[in-house]
């Protein structure tokens, strides 16, 4: 089977866990062939280069999103007008339904849109000049005024325009790539977007122009993830106006991917969220139930065995929290609940171990610390030392993820946002009791092997890890039941297996076919040069006709 794997910022460049699970995905499919199509999202990106691949990926694509693609190509005057009434009814599509999501009239329009402009690209070159034209400006000046046009959209300028211009230039640069013939994405046997949003867009034109079937998976949301990223609270991009204005391209850009995330999910023919709480989102924006089935992210849990398999290492008085320093991980109230807890426990330590930080947070977090917990000295002649250590996974006490976990029996996390908790899932590979917040998919993780309480709520926190460090016979329960519910659902192989039978099933689904064909009728063999099909007992006519192959 051919596999035609979508990536954006991701495989074959990423060192995430993005990239870590499309590559344990490629390697325990052997049997398939994979090609890659990539979107690249940086210089930087591609300057690291790319992880090595197996001999089964056959085929690697890539494409950058960040990059100017001005081809030179122009337009005649006919192609023009075709553009220009493609390109109205999307931005009719964005702009319309007074910002309903579920509107079918402005999805019905988007989609023509898309489409519209997807055929043009197929049959007259890109479209980088015209996207970034005067004229597609103007077609989105008159959507935004356009009366049942959202009212976040109404306030928008022209500086607003052109940056939403720009940005959907780059959103809509899977268009005009030549992805889509008989020797790319054409011929695969499926499509396998590993996110939605932009990354699926290639897959969805080639169900439209080849038939071939499109697979999305979603471990993070990306409308949810577009959210997040371009909420109140996160600041305005270099060059763009501050307040009012800026809401107005939020409004388009929060539009835009609404819709897209809308046409994906109803053009997809099976979908694959992560979590419970993915799926939600999906269902939300119109994915039906029946093309859902939640696959966790595997995870390799050989890497934790030594740790899991020894119930009784690491410090029982010691605190762990591991991942990335940053706002939405509220270590600000972690710091705090763990201030209550010195106050019952003063013998406890927290050791905080980074994944990655974000420098100004974690500057806060270490005065923070300072102030909440001075020096201690065992006696006057002893040098002090805070309670609370903030080191690094890779660093010379951590040397891996698994060691880090080693360090204490008890495991933290104290999110504010959260999707699919990485970390808390590899802590119960460790076999650690884990006390959480009760975000994103935390309670489907945990499953009853852990305690969860509200998020920020410091002293719900606190209760939680005394009452565990007061009773470590049931820290050692829960450490044991969460090892298990974790070797269960989080594995590598359990993943894997998940995605080979999807891929069975759509292949038997197959894409289009003339009505007598049958799935399966020619076998694999014909494909192979020479009359391999032809029986050993057939023979040439006598009168010097050809042999005919079955």
């Amino acid at each position: 089977m051919r596999i035609g794997l979508l990536t954006e910022g991701g495989y074959p460049y990423a060192a995430g866990e993005a990239g870590l699970w499309c590559d344990r995905l490629v390697r325990g499919l052997p049997q398939h062939e994979f090609e890659l199509y990539a979107l690249s999202r940086s210089a930087a990106q591609e300057e690291r280069g790319r992880v090595p691949l197996p001999r089964h990926v056959t085929h690697v694509r890539t494409a950058p999103l960040w990059a100017p693609a001005d081809d030179g190509r122009t337009h005649s005057r006919r192609e023009r007008r075709r553009f220009t009434d493609c390109f109205r009814e999307l931005v009719r599509g964005v702009c319309g339904g007074n910002g309903a999501p579920a509107d079918p009239e402005a999805a019905e329009a988007f989609a023509a849109g898309l489409y519209g402009l997807a055929e043009l690209a197929r049959d007259h070159g890109g479209m980088y000049a015209a996207l970034r034209s005067e004229t597609a400006v103007r077609a989105l000046e008159a959507g935004c005024r356009a009366p049942g046009a959202g009212r976040g959209v109404r306030a928008a300028r022209v500086p607003d325009l052109l940056e939403f211009a720009d940005e959907l230039e780059r959103m809509l640069r899977p268009l005009s790539l030549d992805w889509y013939g008989e020797h790319g994405l054409g011929a695969v046997d499926v499509c396998h977007a590993a996110a939605g949003g932009v990354a699926a867009l290639p897959g969805l034109l080639a169900k439209r122009f080849c038939g071939v079937p499109l697979l999305v998976t979603e471990y993070g949301v990306q409308l949810r993830a577009h959210y997040l990223d371009h909420g109140p609270g996160t600041p305005p991009a270099t060059g763009a106006a501050v307040g009012a204005p800026r809401l107005a391209v939020r409004a388009l850009l929060a539009a835009f991917h609404v819709r897209l995330a809308r046409e994906i999910y109803a053009g997809a023919d099976l979908l694959t969220p992560g979590n419970t709480h993915a799926r939600r989102w999906q269902e939300r924006c119109g994915a039906p139930r029946e093309r859902l089935r939640t696959v966790y992210p595997g995870m390799e849990a050989d890497r934790f065995a030594a740790v899991g398999e020894d119930p009784g290492c690491g410090d029982p008085e010691t605190l762990v929290w591991v991942g990335r320093v940053e706002p939405a991980k509220d270590l600000i109230g972690l710091l705090h609940a763990f201030a209550e807890v010195r106050r019952a426990a003063p013998r406890t330590r927290l050791r905080i171990f980074a994944t990655a930080a974000a420098p100004g947070y974690l500057a806060d977090c270490r005065s923070l610390a300072a102030q909440l917990f001075p020096d201690e000295a065992a006696d006057a002649r002893t040098v002090g030392e805070n309670p609370v250590g903030f080191e690094e996974v890779g660093g010379p006490e951590a040397p891996s993820a698994a060691d880090a976990y080693a360090a204490g029996r008890i495991v933290l996390l104290s999110s504010v946002i959260e999707g699919f908790p990485i970390t808390l899932a590899e802590a119960m590979l460790c076999g650690r009791a884990t006390v959480s917040t009760d975000v994103g998919a935390v309670c489907e993780v945990i499953g009853g092997t852990g305690l969860v309480v509200p998020p920020r709520n410091p002293r719900a926190l606190a209760d939680a890890c005394l009452a565990l460090l007061g009773d470590p016979e049931r820290a050692q329960r829960l450490g044991a039941a969460a090892r298990a519910r974790a070797l269960e659902l989080f594995t590598v192989e359990q993943n894997v297996e998940a995605f080979r039978e999807s891929y069975l099933r759509l292949l038997a689904r197959g894409p289009s076919r003339a009505e007598a064909e049958v799935p399966f009728g020619r076998p694999a063999e014909a494909l192979v040069p020479g009359h391999w099909t032809t029986p050993t007992w057939a023979a040439a006519d006598p009168a010097g006709a050809e042999e005919v192959p079955v």
